[in-house]
């Protein structure tokens, strides 16, 4: 039992760094990417739906991104869309695509965006330290139903505290790379 405790804990950990990967992806940098209109949901055909589904989402010139919608009814529900996000960016309504221009970020501006990163890196190392806990504590209770010996209990934690280093390390390389690409001019 105490090896599947760990296995699945350590299958959440993967979860939480992955989750924190596709957060950071949606932070906007300099450079202009797809992910950052991704997360976007336009109400369209009666119903909500991803950008992906409606339009053609490309990098133009490193610095613009431009969706082209395959069906020219929706591009003001797109419009609209952006308009409403949180992303910061006013689109550029051409007859059948919209442009998204991406601003260089200014120095203040960046700094900000790294101090939001490094608390929704806080954020997953507190969730891989409470599966940590979660872990321990089942583990422990399988101590005291007497399935697993002090020894075994003791290797077990060991084992537990290294899976969790290297998930901490994992948040903490994710979040220098893109902290790395938010520096950088």
């Amino acid at each position: 039992m105490s090896s599947e405790t760990l296995s699945a804990t350590e299958h959440k950990m993967i979860r939480a760094v992955e989750v924190l990967g596709r957060d950071l992806q949606g932070v906007r940098t300099g450079r202009a990417s797809t992910s950052i209109v991704d997360h976007l949901v336009v109400e369209a055909y009666g119903s909500p739906m991803p950008i992906n589904q409606l339009a053609g989402v490309s990098v133009h010139e490193g610095h613009q991104i431009v969706i082209q919608p395959w069906d020219r009814n929706v591009l003001q529900a797109i419009e609209k869309a952006i308009i409403k996000s949180d992303i910061g960016l006013v689109p550029n309504v051409d007859s059948s695509v919209i442009r998204l221009n991406i601003p260089p970020l200014t120095e203040e501006r960046r700094k900000d965006l790294v101090k939001q990163i490094h608390k929704r890196m806080e954020e997953a190392r507190v969730e891989i330290r409470n599966l940590r806990r979660d872990a321990a504590d089942l583990l422990k209770k399988e101590e005291h139903e007497g399935t697993l010996s002090s020894d075994e209990l003791r290797r077990e934690m060991e084992q537990l505290q290294r899976i969790t280093d290297k998930h901490v390390a994992d948040v903490d390389r994710v979040g220098a790379a893109k902290e790395q690409e938010i520096l950088e001019v």
